[in-house]
């Protein structure tokens, strides 16, 4: 294999297998031991799929497959867009006489389009899944209060209250509130979404 070939590791990044199993597993309530106990493997096997430590045979993900009730495909689903863009807090700008100055957030949003906005209350410690893997997704999430983790792709991003991201993504995006305090976030997605 030549030197510059791609490990298998980097090949399966894309699909971010240990996430998914870490989302299926949380959306079900279940904790490792429990999943242990339906599957037969151990939790410490669990756990290393899980944090992408070890890379799942396909035995493996067939048998968590049939516990959850999902395609073996679910791992394989390839996103083929995510474009993410965060705008951050706007800081109070002071005119020379120490006046506040105006504040304007853009949200990137048109004003003739049909919306759907709502406001998410997460409470510490409970993960939720803002995108599903293959699934397109245009949205707008704004940080009211708290701090609100997004983890795509193992990618974590922390944004604080005030901050905004946009997202077009077909890849799965997981969110949580930051921290022992909870969180809320209006999110603005077009008005077609099923939810």
């Amino acid at each position: 294999m030549p030197k510059n070939s791609p490990s298998a590791v980097q090949l399966l990044e894309v699909y971010s297998i240990g996430q998914k199993l870490r989302t299926l597993r949380t959306q079900k309530h279940l904790t490792l031991s429990r999943l242990a106990a339906e599957t037969g493997f151990s939790t410490a096997l669990l756990s290393k799929l899980e944090t992408d430590r070890m890379i799942p045979t396909l035995q493996t993900l067939a048998t968590i497959s049939r516990v959850f009730g999902v395609d073996l495909g679910f791992f394989f689903a390839d996103a083929t867009t995510h474009r993410l863009s965060i705008t951050r807090r706007v800081h109070e700008v002071c005119d020379r006489k120490g006046q506040l100055a105006l504040k304007e957030t853009s949200l990137n949003m048109s004003a003739d389009s049909r919306l759907f906005a709502r406001v998410v209350e997460f409470s510490p410690g409970v993960a939720g899944t803002l995108t599903k893997t293959g699934l397109p997704l245009n949205s707008v999430v704004y940080v009211l209060e708290g701090r609100l983790c997004l983890n795509a792709g193992g990618v974590q991003e922390l944004l604080e209250t005030g901050d905004c991201v946009c997202l077009d993504s077909e890849m799965l995006i997981t969110w949580s509130a930051n921290g022992t305090s909870s969180c809320r976030a209006l999110v603005v997605t077009p008005g077609t979404l099923s939810t």
